[in-house]
């Protein structure tokens, strides 16, 4: 599905196959790097519970023709753009679900809509995400250093040593291939959006619609603690530690993830 938003195409992944907007729709956002392939379990059970399951690729990222040089450059224009994706396409009682830089996006999106979203899970996030002074300087060229280092911290143990549900696949080989399409300048801006966000507990505080988080038990990159601390900041809000799981959850345990977000979203609509 491809719709123009701001004179550039936008690229979502429709796993229903033809959006309505009379059913309730909900919206996949990637994280750092990443494009809206990564949801594949995920978006394609709400499509057959009959929701509008859309993978968003972000501007410049995957299929998504790029904004102009630094359109995009904060997390709070990250929530704009996805605040006016979805009334571009006419999204009913949207709700968002956010991985990392995502979550994060998601996060701003809901303290900026009011009531206007049915619901928002942010998966792997945190109130802030530093990023180390050297990851970010070496995330501006095409060497494969950063997308290594980010799966090395990003993954938890079964991402090193095997645990793929089909045999004989790699893990880490879809976050490196998608990494390494946008090291340079693309994975630099994403990473410094996440690096100068500081608005996560103030944005928590004015969300107002039904909220889930989730983090992994291991995770390097945004510590389950700190996902905790940021559920506790949004009034009502749901928090879920996923046992022996890293940051990089919608492959380490997608089943699990699903589960978690399943039980959310079906609840909060009944």
């Amino acid at each position: 599905m491809k719709i123009e938003l701001g004179g550039r195409k936008v690229f979502l992944a429709d796993y229903g196959r033809w959006f309505n907007p009379e059913r309730p729709s909900i919206l996949f956002v990637h994280g750092a790097g990443m494009d809206g392939s990564v949801w594949p379990l995920q978006a394609r059970h709400f499509a057959y519970r009959g929701w509008n399951a859309l993978a968003v690729d972000l501007p410049g990222h995957g299929r998504s023709e790029p904004l102009d040089e630094g359109a995009l450059a904060s997390i709070e224009a990250m929530s704009t753009w996805l605040l006016r994706l979805i009334e571009a396409i006419g999204a009913r009682d949207a709700r968002l679900v956010g991985h990392s830089m995502g979550a994060l996006a998601a996060l701003e999106a809901a303290a900026g809509a009011g009531e206007a979203l049915g619901g928002i899970a942010l998966l792997g996030a945190a109130p802030t995400m530093p990023v180390h002074p050297a990851l970010l300087e070496t995330a501006g060229s095409p060497s494969p250093i950063a997308p290594e280092l980010i799966c090395d911290w990003g993954f938890g143990p079964a991402g090193h040593f095997g645990g793929h549900r089909s045999p004989g696949s790699w893990m880490q080989g879809h976050a490196l291939a998608l990494l390494g399409r946008s090291a340079g300048p693309l994975l630099h801006a994403d990473l410094a959006a996440c690096n100068a966000y500081r608005g996560g507990l103030e944005a928590a505080a004015r969300v107002s619609c039904p909220a889930l988080v989730v983090s992994g038990e291991l995770d390097r990159m945004t510590p389950a603690r700190q996902g905790a601390k940021l559920a506790e900041a949004i009034e009502g809000a749901r928090f879920v530690a996923l046992p022996g799981c890293g940051h990089m959850m919608m492959v380490e345990q997608p089943d699990a993830t699903l589960d978690v977000l399943i039980e959310f979203f079906l609840r909060s609509t009944s």
